[in-house]
């Protein structure tokens, strides 16, 4: 069973998108590049990723 879970192995600042990236099979360079679009575009994209750093569990906690 697949769970949502920040990526230890795919981490650059929290794992947030090497989480993501693993979940859904995408390269996690596609995750990261459409955050800093939303980054750019409004800003949305920093408030989203700040809340699923602090929402998303480790990928530690998922397998314990």
């Amino acid at each position: 069973m697949k769970k949502l879970h920040k990526s230890n192995s795919q981490k650059m600042i929290a794992g947030v998108c090497g989480g993501i990236a693993e979940y859904f099979g995408f390269d996690p360079t596609i995750v990261r590049l459409i955050f800093a679009a939303l980054c750019l575009t409004g800003g949305g994209g920093l408030l989203v990723y700040l809340i699923a750093a602090i929402v998303m569990p480790e990928e530690d906690q998922i397998r314990a």
